[in-house]
């Protein structure tokens, strides 16, 4: 069972020694958003600030050269890195780090000078929403209500990756009251709003972010009037538009692997591959974007019958090289972005003829 207020207790200790402004660093989907908007406040609320929330978007890493050269000219004295994963080297040398995560590690041990909380090997996997709110709940003081205006935040991330039934199931206990008092519509809405800024070709999620740093309820969000939430609504027409094409495209199928390609601007393919996974519940469904950056294919691989989909692509690994992602992210929701010439031995190894390759 997942053990949150354990979690909340190691963070409260990990942070012990913080100085005040810790920088931030999180993902731009709705898990990652909303685990920094959690963050940020409840650090504010313990008096250490935070510093700038970064949010670590489309074709970054937080052990990229570039992001460090950016944090080394920032210069924060300590750092906060959530839903980012885990791999070998530190995020910046010499700057206290911890890592609040719940996908499978690239390494182990943590990076040199980080600390790890992560729920990834437990039943069930709790979300880097729930993380931080475990560490907002660690600061409430006893007999106080804690920090219940961020529940909502919290339920963001289960929603977003469960859909509202499977959160309820693997958490009753912050989804059961959550939604008596916010409706799972409302959620749901909230959650497809927040994710909807970062696929568009001009995508950025930092209107989302500052939604969740001073929205109340969900309803902020989805019947919000400021110009953040219009560019919300804005950017998922312009997604919903965008999946027209790929939806109607026959998918392409080689073993227990259908394909579905894609060629779009927009961050459309985890979409493109959930959509085809209550058809073809029997296989790993993969789509494939090869218009997002030039020289990458990105991918998102979804099903409904193999529980571990991070085993099942390093089974069927290509050599890699040193600007591959694969098989990053969840047992259940995985993918990764490759070079072009990566993509065509992947493929083909996986028994798909020319017609799936990309030139």
């Amino acid at each position: 069972m997942t053990d949150l207020a354990a979690h909340g207790a190691a963070f409260v200790r990990a942070v012990a020694g913080f100085g005040p402004e810790p920088a931030i660093l999180c993902h731009d989907d709705a898990d990652g958003l909303s685990a920094g908007a959690i963050f940020g406040r409840a650090l504010d609320r313990a008096g250490l600030g935070p510093g700038e929330i970064r949010i670590v978007g489309r074709g970054e890493s937080a052990w990229s050269s570039t992001l460090r050269d950016e944090l080394v000219a920032r210069r924060p004295g300590d750092l906060v890195v959530t839903d980012r994963g885990v791999q070998a080297g530190a995020v910046l040398p010499g700057v206290p780090t911890v890592l609040v995560d719940h996908h499978v590690p690239h390494s182990r041990p943590e990076p040199a000078g980080a600390i790890g909380i992560s729920g990834h090997a437990e039943e069930p996997v709790p979300t880097s929403s729930l993380l931080a709110f475990a560490y907002a709940m660690a600061l409430s003081t006893a007999g106080s209500d804690g920090p219940a205006d961020l529940a909502w935040l919290a339920g963001i991330g289960p929603v977003g990756g469960l859909g509202d039934r499977g959160a309820s199931k693997d958490f009753p206990g912050l989804l059961g009251p959550l939604l008596e008092t916010h409706t799972a519509k409302a959620l749901r809405e909230a959650v497809s709003l927040v994710n909807a800024p970062r696929r568009p070709a001009s995508g950025g999620a930092r209107p989302a972010l500052r939604l969740l740093l001073k929205a109340t309820a969900p309803v902020d969000i989805v019947e919000g009037t400021d110009p953040d939430a219009a560019r919300l609504r804005d950017a998922r027409a312009e997604v919903k538009a965008a999946l027209d094409a790929p939806r109607s495209v026959p998918p392409l199928f080689a073993g227990p692997v259908a394909l579905i390609r894609c060629d779009s601007p927009c961050q459309i393919h985890p979409l493109v591959a959930q959509s085809w996974t209550g058809r073809l519940r029997r296989q790993v469904v993969v789509g494939a974007n090869a218009g997002l950056r030039p020289g990458f294919v990105h991918f998102a691989a979804r099903s409904a019958a193999v529980p571990d989909l991070i085993a099942f692509l390093q089974e069927r690994a290509p050599p890699l090289g040193p600007d591959d992602q694969f098989a990053q992210g969840h047992r259940r929701a995985t993918g990764g972005q490759v070079r072009v010439q990566t993509w065509n031995r992947f493929v083909a190894g996986l028994g798909f003829g020319p017609e799936a390759q990309v030139p």
